[in-house]
């Protein structure tokens, strides 16, 4: 083979740095792209901050159909006005010799530590921090036992059981694995242990550090005020049937316990008036909070999509900075503020573009969707990326990317744009239902069921064939599941 040139002509798509960056904004979240844009206006100082607030439009309408209007140039001159005049008539009734009674500290405060912003700062602290608390379980038990007198053997023992309790309450660990791990000279035996075991679980949770199930109600139904007849049942369905009570089987219950139905129930409403888990009093949730992307409001009758203005600040170029960029000059310095400049537009045009994205992709899922914004879930209509990609003409990443972690605030709550997208099964009048709308629609049937005689899945099936729609049984309990809904036997209960 000889070694020769040859000419080919073909189209390729190359991802230019702008390129990259419009679609790395794109499929960030509101906080990652808060993120982001701060980094870029510490960055770039050709990049600022539009400090000034426009009146947001739907605001405006809103006040505009109440009758109202945006008063603040004219409170401000108004306000101005009559502090001009009250200074001037307070500086007129002011006589010359004033006898003061107040001292310096009175009138001037010492100015805090931290800097002027410190107040600021103070009261716009994060509120999670704030309202969670840093207190473990076991922290808890170790603050009551510092204030029960206990023996030094003892306390031994007892840090050993707090250290063995998991986060539920309960003890992980047996009493002879605490027996063993104590000192032999000691001469601890296990009634010692049995003793301090007694003592923890009536610390605050009452009810933690134990065993069992069992253990851990029958502990709770002894510290109720009145021994009742109904407290009484209670303690001995929970002691003597408690298989029959997590099964549901509440005819064997009666007739073995030779209760009546009503006594029963007064039983069973104690016994779940408990907590099955002392320990989850104490567990620490951390909050999740959304900042939704898209808002979505109903002016006149129709449904308005707006970007949320929080999310995105107006960025501009600072214009001090622009000014100093001098034609036909290479010197390191104008450079560097030429180079900053075109990256500081390039920022702007990838916001705009997402913006512009999100707010075109938003608008035609309203549209889609608009009877589930009226009328619920029952009536979402099922829903593809392919779809909402047609509409907007775009390649369905994109959509992907646009959707992602991406928050739309509506009347009904506030939904990623995900859960408006949903597969769908046919109907009997050859139609679609959203998987959604089922989903919906079995929440209702559990709702309306007898509790004595729970739906099953197959029955549920029937019922949604009733209604047009085909539904296998092995669906319905996915469904079921991923609602967290449990099935029909520990459904049942007394009514």
């Amino acid at each position: 083979m000889k070694p020769s040139l040859e000419l080919k002509i073909g189209q390729q798509l190359t991802m230019t740095p702008q390129l990259q960056q419009a679609i790395r904004l794109l499929q960030l979240s509101t906080l990652d792209l808060q993120q982001e844009i701060q980094q870029a206006l510490e960055s770039n100082p050709m990049l600022e901050q539009d400090e000034q607030q426009t009146s947001d439009p739907a605001t405006q309408d809103a006040l505009s159909d109440a009758g109202l209007t945006d008063l603040n140039e004219s409170a401000k001159a108004e306000k101005t006005d009559e502090t001009r005049e009250t200074q001037e008539d307070w500086a007129d009734s002011i006589p010359t010799d004033l006898p003061v009674d107040s001292g310096w500290d009175d009138v001037y405060q010492a100015a805090p530590s931290s800097g002027s912003n410190s107040q600021t700062d103070a009261s716009s602290d994060d509120y999670a921090s704030r309202t969670s608390s840093s207190e473990t379980l076991q922290d808890h038990l170790e603050w009551q036992l510092n204030l029960t007198p206990m023996s030094d053997s003892d306390r031994m023992i007892a840090m050993a059981i707090i250290e063995g309790v998991d986060d539920n309450g309960y003890l992980t660990v047996s009493l002879d694995d605490i027996l063993e791990g104590q000192d032999p000279e000691l001469g601890i035996e296990m009634d010692e242990i049995e003793m301090v075991l007694n003592r923890i679980q009536h610390f605050d949770p009452v009810g933690v550090a134990c065993r069992d199930l069992r253990e851990c109600l029958l502990i709770q139904l002894r510290q109720l005020p009145e021994a009742t007849d109904d407290v009484m049942n209670a303690h001995r369905i929970v002691d003597l049937y408690i298989d029959l009570l997590g099964t549901r089987d509440y005819a064997s219950l009666m007739r073995r316990t030779r209760l009546k139905e009503p006594q029963v129930k007064a039983a069973l409403d104690i016994i779940q008036s408990l907590n099955p888990r002392p320990g989850s009093q104490l567990q620490e949730s951390e909050a999740a909070y959304v900042i939704p992307d898209v808002l979505v409001r109903k002016r006149k009758g129709r449904w308005v999509v707006d970007l949320n203005p929080d999310t995105s600040p107006n960025l501009r170029i600072n214009d001090s900075y622009a000014s100093l960029i001098r034609r036909a000059d290479s010197s390191d310095d104008n450079t560097y503020l030429k180079n900053h400049l075109q990256e500081a537009r390039w920022f702007i045009k990838s916001l705009q573009s997402r913006n512009e994205t999100l707010l075109k992709v938003a608008s035609r899922i309203v549209e889609y969707q608009r009877g589930f914004l009226d009328y619920g879930e029952e009536a979402m209509k099922p829903l593809v990326l392919h779809d909402i990609a047609e509409a907007v003409d775009m390649h369905e990443s994109t959509i992907s990317r646009v959707t992602t972690q991406k928050f739309m605030h509506t009347p009904r709550g506030i939904f990623e744009l995900k859960y408006f997208f949903s597969s769908h099964v046919s109907t009997t009048s050859g139609g679609e239902c959203s998987s959604t709308a089922i989903r919906a629609l079995i929440k209702k049937l559990v709702a309306q069921e007898n509790p004595k005689k729970p739906l099953s899945d197959s029955k549920m099936a029937v019922l949604l064939e009733e209604q047009g729609i085909k539904v296998a049984r092995r669906t319905i309990a996915k469904y079921r599941e991923a609602l967290m809904i449990p099935p029909s036997n520990e459904r049942k209960r007394l009514v």
